[in-house]
């Protein structure tokens, strides 16, 4: 694939207010992208743009509109929606493109930008390269003439009518009543949306990270804290604990007792729980390279199968629809129902599982384990640059850790597509051996710089 200077495997993401996140690049995306659009026929295109709730969101919004109605495109702005809900929006507000302005599980001090077409997918590599091109030329000679100019409308009811979507999912003969939920909504884009969402289905809800204040998104909360939701179950009582991350497309579930059940286990728990019914599509699931060998095993048991993406949940998304699969997502709670979303969706999961939990009357602790997982060992390893992995060393050290694992696990070893660091992960039967297998390849990559 040719190289991008911009895009990474989930948009553009970087140091708000340093390249390339800064204002100057987040102008040049709406002119580029709005160009792109406009260049396609003459009629009026509509952008819609979503936030979470980082400080520097009020930064890169701004200076997307200008580039967008500097071209002639018409915005609609949100505020702060989960990036599940821009994509619905742009399907249903039938908008030629949608914007969510996030970094996602990162911290405030990052931002990002992930593009979404207007079938709500996200964009292809190959869009994304056409407008990386466009972002290089002097865009001064397509600008919109004076009365031209694209118009700027703020969308007030969108967190209302996300809260609608996703309540459409849960089953209507089903209800949350009774049920003691906490949510932890780590500061972020559905710290309104989610504890309405609950609240509205029946739910006694128990919310904490509601209250953000451009700094605190992620910060000791949410999917990446999920020890803070599992003090919040165990404070109130609580059946069930729901982590989102900040811009709630990903999830981790707690059961009663406080423990984490994290996305393989939740891909299982919907999956199996679908296939009973018969709604399960394309024979099985589909999730990454990082996902665990227990879940593989588990999905065979019954008949289906597992089938692996590189990381990032649009190459899930890819092989869903090649495929016609309904259900897949990552070990990190990014879950994706096609049935009913084009993107992760943490609460769209967390509904489908209280779902569950409501129909079983059992307790979550004895929904929680679907699988036994094997032994696996994930270690991230920061560079200082280059291509470490294409050392002769380091490519010797996975080769012997393959060797080592045959037949009882596997080895996955791969650069960031948003850090820099290097992720070296193994699992198999023995843990002994994964945890030294890891432990060389981590060694090797260090060496290499």
């Amino acid at each position: 694939m040719t190289e991008r200077a911009y895009f990474g495997t989930d948009g553009i993401r970087g140091k708000a207010n340093a390249y390339p996140m800064t204002a100057e690049i987040a102008l040049k995306v709406g002119l580029a992208a709005g160009k792109l659009f406009m260049s396609q026929d003459d009629r009026r295109h509509l952008v819609v743009i979503g936030k979470d709730t980082r400080l520097s969101g009020y930064m890169i919004e701004p200076a997307m509109v200008a580039g967008f109605a500097s071209m002639g495109v018409d915005v609609r702005t949100f505020g702060p929606v989960p990036t599940p809900g821009v994509a619905m929006m742009t399907r249903s507000m039938r908008a030629d493109l949608g914007v969510m302005i996030s970094a996602s599980h990162n911290d405030y001090a990052d931002n990002g930008i992930k593009l979404f077409g207007p079938d709500g997918y996200k964009l292809s590599d190959d869009i994304e390269l056409q407008i990386e091109r466009l972002m290089q030329e002097d865009l001064g000679s397509s600008l919109a003439a004076s009365a031209s100019l694209g118009r700027v409308k703020r969308i007030d009811d969108a967190r209302h009518r996300y809260v609608e979507i996703i309540k459409a999912v849960f089953p209507k003969r089903l209800s949350l009543k009774g049920m003691r939920i906490a949510v932890d909504c780590a500061n972020g884009a559905a710290y309104q949306v989610a504890p309405t969402a609950l609240y509205e289905l029946g739910a006694d809800v128990f919310a904490v990270g509601v209250e953000p204040n451009g700094m605190n998104i992620n910060a000791e909360c949410g999917s990446t804290h999920p020890e803070n939701v599992s003090a919040a179950v165990r404070r109130h009582g609580a059946d069930v604990g729901i982590a989102l991350d900040g811009d709630a497309d990903r999830v981790i579930i707690t059961d009663e007792t406080g423990r984490v059940v994290d996305g393989d286990q939740l891909m299982a728990l919907i999956g199996l729980d679908w296939h009973r019914r018969g709604r399960l599509t394309g024979g099985g699931v589909v999730a990454t390279i990082m996902s665990n060998l227990g879940l593989e095993r588990r999905l065979q048991s019954e008949g289906l199968t597992l089938e692996r993406t590189k990381v990032g949940d649009r190459y899930v998304m890819e092989r869903m629809r090649e495929g016609g699969f309904n259900i897949g997502g990552e070990q990190s709670g990014h879950i994706i129902l096609h049935d009913h979303a084009t993107t992760g969706d943490g609460m769209m999961a967390a509904l489908q599982v209280l779902a569950v939990l409501a129909d079983s009357g059992k307790p979550m602790s004895e929904l929680a384990r679907q699988f036994d997982p094997v032994p696996q060992l994930l270690e991230n390893v920061r560079h200082r640059g280059g291509k470490p992995l294409e050392t002769a060393a380091v490519k010797a050290a996975i080769a012997e850790g393959r060797e080592r694992l045959e037949g009882s696990g596997r080895v996955v070893v791969r650069a960031s597509g948003t850090e820099p660091l290097i992720r070296v992960m193994a699992e198999g039967d023995d843990d002994a051996l994964v945890r030294a297998v890891v432990r060389d390849i981590a060694e090797a990559v260090r060496a290499a710089g």
